[in-house]
């Protein structure tokens, strides 16, 4: 009990409660099932984004990538969808997973066998992906008009009350707490990040496990580039544009170590959700646009403080040295 009110999690979801509790004091009507569960479905995308940045950056990565695969993904489909209606949506939806698998893989390939550094790497696809978008595109952007109704409707049919957005992303969260906490493949993880040199000494495959992890982020940009799409009805260079910096975010205040190794399923999506509801209740007790940055950029910092005390603490000590004992 005393371990989890000290972890992260638990202060996370404090503060969280805190900042409804404060805003429902102005907005009473701020704290009812429609408004949460709206804002809840507003930042189902950014959990689902969060949790593909989680793997890559356990194993000491990071992608910056993951907006613009998301809005080239998305560019895909909606220019197919324009032009061939008849196609069924849950198609688009795998076609779009299946393009931003193979845009993860691509990072993953350059990372894994030229050795080359993450954030180089995917600096410079991000770059290269935004501009994909313009060359298919013409320049041109796909809206509401050219899109079918089928494609539009998709991610806002109910189910229990709930989206299919917001399902999407409970489900998705679901199997990644089971893959981190119950398979040896996300235990693998936590171990390149924490020692990579001794997880190959224990028989773990670093590159390949760092392949996998920048796979997961692409197939999961990809699959929200579907989603963003049919949430927002408009397919362009300009979608996401920024969002891989809100992406990082929610990881880091969820408790997720740049250094690699530490991190939790639950903590990222409370960073997300934390961040979601900073967006949804400041507006509503009159806060400025910039006071909103303000706070969200304190937030990191802070975030970033805590992750470096944490990681400076002092584990047990098991072998004791001649000098030690004297």
């Amino acid at each position: 009990m005393n371990n989890f009110i000290k972890s992260r999690e638990f202060w996370l979801g404090a503060a969280i409660l805190g900042i409804i509790f404060g805003v429902s004091l102005r907005a009473p009507n701020f704290v009812n099932f429609a408004n949460l569960a709206d804002i809840f479905n507003n930042t189902s995308m950014l959990i689902i984004l969060a949790l593909g940045q989680m793997v890559v950056i356990l194993t000491r990565s990071i992608d910056l990538s993951m907006a613009s695969n998301l809005a080239l993904s998305g560019m895909i489909v909606a220019l197919i969808n324009a032009a061939y209606p008849e196609i069924p949506v849950p198609v688009l939806m795998i076609i779009a997973t299946f393009c931003g698998l193979l845009m993860g893989a691509f990072n993953g390939i350059l990372v894994w066998k030229l050795n080359i550094p993450a954030i180089v790497v995917t600096l410079g696809t991000l770059t290269i992906f935004r501009g994909t978008i313009f060359l298919i595109a013409g320049g041109q952007w796909v809206n509401a008009a050219e899109l079918s109704t089928g494609f539009v409707q998709m991610t806002r049919h109910l189910f229990i009350g709930l989206p299919l957005l917001s399902w999407f992303a409970i489900v998705i969260a679901i199997g990644f707490f089971i893959f981190m906490t119950r398979t040896s493949s996300g235990r693998n993880l936590y171990a390149i990040g924490v020692n990579p040199t001794a997880s190959v000494y224990a028989g773990i495959n670093v590159g390949r496990t760092k392949f996998n992890s920048f796979c997961i982020a692409g197939a999961l940009s990809g699959f929200c580039g579907f989603l963003w799409v049919s949430r927002y009805v408009i397919g362009s260079v300009e979608v996401a544009n920024g969002y891989e910096l809100t992406i990082i975010a929610a990881c880091v205040i969820g408790g997720i170590s740049i250094a690699g190794g530490v991190g939790s399923v639950v903590g990222t999506i409370l960073g997300a959700l934390f961040l979601g509801i900073i967006n949804s209740a400041l507006p509503v007790i009159n806060i400025s646009p910039f006071w909103q940055m303000a706070i969200s950029g304190s937030a990191i910092i802070l975030a970033v403080i805590l992750n470096g005390r944490s990681a400076n603490k002092k584990g047990r000590i098991i072998l004791k040295t001649s000098e030690d004992s004297s």
